[in-house]
């Protein structure tokens, strides 16, 4: 159940936020709600592939 709501959280997150590795985004440079998505894209990430 849990596995299958990260899932799906994962192609929300591809299809509504932006990707910031394509934009080539510098990490230092990233403002705190840039860092905020990428952890949460992270987060959603790791538990959709466990």
């Amino acid at each position: 159940m849990k596995k299958a709501i990260f899932k799906f959280l994962a192609k929300m997150n591809k299809l509504l936020l932006p990707s910031y590795s394509k934009q080539q985004l510098d990490l230092s440079k990233a403002t705190k709600i840039q860092m905020a998505i990428i952890g949460w894209r992270y987060l959603v990430t790791t538990n959709a592939l466990d």
